[in-house]
């Protein structure tokens, strides 16, 4: 089996909706961040996903990525991390500077995640937003 066929065949979709966030320094500037995503998971835990949001400063943004799911984190059968890396955008204009190496809009970016399946299909995970914030979500597995 090809890698391709690995990704269409094995796994699962995940529909991700993250409606809350937690900003550690207060600015008068910021907005609740919120979004939706959506990500496609094998069979051996590795994933590739898509989230649309609005940043911290009320801008439409992006986030494409690739990763992967550690279950039973910590001995514990619900409890779960996931790590994931790619491509930013949306932080523009007087923003730009609020993502390091952001170039047009475009940025490198990573979420650390921490989670807890609490059904076989539902779960809830907090994202660490760098050293900004944390961001709350709660996901639906798909067939």
């Amino acid at each position: 089996m090809t890698d391709w066929q690995a990704w269409r065949e094995t796994g699962h979709w995940r529909f991700a909706l993250a409606p809350v966030s937690y900003h550690f320094r207060y600015s008068d500037e910021h907005r609740n961040a919120w979004a939706i995503a959506v990500e496609r998971q094998r069979s051996d835990q590795w994933l590739a996903g898509f989230s649309a949001f609005r940043n911290s400063f009320g801008q439409p943004s992006a986030y494409a990525y690739v990763g992967r799911r550690f279950p039973d984190l910590l001995g514990q059968p619900q409890l779960f991390g996931q790590l994931s890396a790619g491509v930013i955008y949306g932080y523009v204009g007087k923003y730009k500077s609020k993502l390091p190496m952001n170039v047009n809009g475009f940025a490198p970016g990573a979420l650390v995640t921490a989670g807890w399946q609490f059904t076989p299909r539902n779960a809830v995970a907090v994202h660490l937003l760098g050293d900004a914030g944390l961001m709350l979500q709660l996901s639906w597995e798909l067939d």
